[in-house]
């Protein structure tokens, strides 16, 4: 029987909580098909070392199955230039491993109250993919700061990048049932290629793409009217393809009308290798103390398997996956252990624990 080694970065704040939480979960579905590799990285590490993330960890996450990380950050921990340590340390690996393909899930779960209250009878279930390694922030680390008057930050858009994205958009659409309003697969570009070239470009090479996949319908927003269309009629969309800025806004937008950051899994992938987290950050005012929610984390775990289920062809991963995501169901729509930011006062040690008993 194979084992499948798991990179695992705990981070800092409650890193270390809702990882340790999520494995509980992850061994209990899948027995000991996970090898996790406990490695150093993150704020702390940095605080300690001068090194965000080692050399060896970096050597372990490449040759490793997958990547889980906690979460990272501490607040006052940055670099010379001002920018944070914490996001440097998957934004390390994104650009060293190539993980072009921020896949945001936005889905609105049994017993979770959205904002959006009239939706939650007839669902919110649409999945973002955001382009993770050009963009506006290609530039970070290499933009201008000329004598304390003026700054710039330049937009990248290649033909590679977006094509690939594009690709992967539309090769999920067809994977998937539609949106639930009309059940028709669909790729929305979110640009503002009425402005300028380079989103003008991009959504060209998306229209490109989209000639390879007439069984996908295409669908154009731009990104300040899509802020209102998410929040007005959610159940439009199905798969959206945006570039890295404006994709890590509107995903986070999309994860507030599903119930907020702490139940928001994320995954980041390429070609050879995945990283998958929350999508919310390190928390460090509530570090320690076993009250974080470890949602967002087991719902990565999720997406997790499922990667790995798919790449590998191993049915047992995606069986456990199914069964994590059907216990999650249950414990929330039952109201067994609701985690604090979704109104409950379960800890992130009991809301684990009452997983792995649905699992069982």
């Amino acid at each position: 029987m194979r084992k499948y080694s798991i990179a695992t970065l705990e981070g800092d704040g409650i890193g270390p909580e809702v990882a340790q939480a999520t494995i509980r979960v992850l061994r209990e579905a899948c027995g000991d098909m996970l090898d996790f590799q406990m490695l150093e990285g993150g704020a702390g590490h940095y605080r300690k070392s001068g090194e965000c993330l080692p050399e060896d960890s970096f050597i372990a996450c490449r040759d490793a199955d997958a990547i889980l990380h906690g979460a990272a950050g501490i607040p006052g921990v940055v670099y010379p230039d001002g920018t944070e340590v914490g996001n440097d340390l998957h934004l390390r690996l994104r650009f060293r491993l190539d993980l072009y393909a921020n896949v945001r899930p936005i889905k609105l779960l049994p017993g979770v109250t959205s904002p959006l209250r009239g939706f939650e009878g007839c669902g919110i279930d649409y999945v973002i993919i955001r382009e993770n390694t050009e963009g506006l922030y290609a530039s970070r680390g290499a933009g201008v700061l000329l004598r304390g008057e003026m700054a710039s930050d330049t937009l990248v858009v290649t033909r590679k990048g977006t094509e690939r994205v594009a690709e992967f958009a539309f090769n999920l659409a067809r994977q998937r049932n539609g949106a639930l309003r009309d059940g028709k697969r669909r790729v929305t570009v979110c640009d503002k290629a009425n402005i300028l070239r380079t989103y003008a470009f991009f959504r060209q090479v998306c229209d490109e793409v989209h000639a390879r996949h007439p069984d996908v319908e295409i669908d154009y927003a731009y990104a300040d009217a899509i802020t209102v269309h998410m929040v007005k009629r959610p159940d439009f969309y199905d798969v959206i393809v945006a570039e890295n800025m404006f994709g890590d806004i509107i995903s986070d937008l999309g994860a507030a009308t599903a119930g907020g950051m702490g139940i928001s899994p994320s995954g980041e992938i390429g070609d050879h290798h995945a990283l998958f987290q929350g999508a919310h950050g390190s928390a460090p005012d509530i570090a320690g103390q076993d009250a974080a929610s470890p949602m967002a984390t087991v719902l990565s775990g999720v997406m997790m398997l499922r990667w790995l289920a798919q790449r590998h062809g191993d049915a047992r991963l995606g069986e456990a996956a199914d069964r994590i995501e059907t216990a999650s169901e249950t414990v929330l729509g039952r109201g067994i252990a609701v985690p604090r930011d979704l109104g409950g006062d379960a800890r992130c040690s009991e809301v684990a624990t009452a997983l792995c008993r649905a699992l069982a």
